[in-house]
């Protein structure tokens, strides 16, 4: 089991209109990668930062999503069913340098006993030159979270992914954040959340700081009738200003603070969308840092 805080890889959110989610991306001020197509059933657009991505997900043919069976977690069918209730942030991916061993701790700790998926495919460089990329998934299950899904990202070739061309962005935006989670009571989760993030939580229980400056903060819905799940998500910017001045000149309703600018879900496809200052600039990269977890991003996947 990992002894240090994983990063955050990567978010999947679920639309019923991929091209319209990613026209809006696009008004936004991101960069919106080709789409993709998996095997499995579903189409994506991806949105590569320095460190992470966003994944826009549709379902594009449900007889080819494999259902789930003992000891296999099917990534097609999570997102149909999410679907049948919900658009929104359905998944969070945090990076793993060894998905197989992270799927034995997985097990032995007793949140989720799946054998690691890997897949793979050909992409395209931002050269358009051809590539080769693979990947391992290692799933993990909060039974208090049916509309939740855990995952880590093993990259098996990160040089054939990272891509800085495609981390720039017309809004600025230099890496997802933070994450947003809600549920009835915190600490029910602190176990789960612990062994899943590799990190402690602060002293009241809401808050899991992440490597690269990521966090994973939860809200409590105690006494409100308000589904659990994932919310919302926040990506670092280096200047406010410009953004809310860009979204004015599209027309996308906001709220802004001294701090945050926040897209409230019912106008951004089911999840909040905050943009905050920037702490720290993160570099792109195009390889993971030496000595340091496995890294990817993601030109297409």
């Amino acid at each position: 089991m990992t002894n240090h805080p994983r990063r955050i890889d990567h978010l999947v959110l679920a639309v019923h209109d991929l091209d319209s989610a990613a026209g809006f991306y696009d008004r936004l001020g991101f960069q919106v990668g080709a789409r993709n197509r998996h095997p499995w059933g579903t189409e994506n657009h991806v949105i590569q930062f320095a460190s992470s991505f966003l994944e826009l997900i549709t379902v594009a043919d449900a007889e080819l999503i494999p259902a789930h069976a003992p000891h296999s977690f099917s990534f097609g069918q999570f997102i149909r069913d999410y679907l049948s209730t919900r658009q929104g942030l359905a998944m969070v991916a945090l990076d793993s340098a060894d998905a197989e061993a992270d799927a034995a701790d997985y097990a032995r700790e007793g949140i989720g006993d799946y054998q690691p998926f890997t897949f793979e495919r050909s992409g395209r460089a931002a050269d358009g030159t051809e590539t080769h990329v693979a990947f391992t998934l290692a799933f993990a299950t909060d039974e208090r979270l049916r509309h939740a899904s855990f995952f880590v990202c093993q990259q098996h070739h990160p040089e054939a992914f990272w891509s800085p061309p495609l981390q720039r962005h017309g809004n600025g935006s230099t890496n997802v954040s933070g994450v947003c989670l809600r549920v009835e009571h915190p600490a029910d989760h602190s176990g789960f959340l612990r062994v899943f993030t590799g990190g402690r939580p602060s002293d009241d229980g809401r808050l899991y700081g992440l490597e690269h400056g990521g966090r994973l903060e939860l809200e409590s819905t105690a006494g409100q009738n308000r589904l659990a799940g994932f919310t919302g998500f926040t990506v670092s910017v280096p200047d406010l200003g410009a953004t809310g001045r860009q979204l004015a000149a599209e027309r996308i309703p906001f709220e802004d603070s001294p701090h945050r600018i926040v897209i409230p879900p019912d106008q951004a496809f089911g999840a909040e969308i905050a943009f905050a200052n920037a702490r720290l600039r993160s570099r792109p990269r195009t390889l993971p840092a030496p000595g340091g977890p496995s890294g990817h991003g993601s030109l297409s996947r």
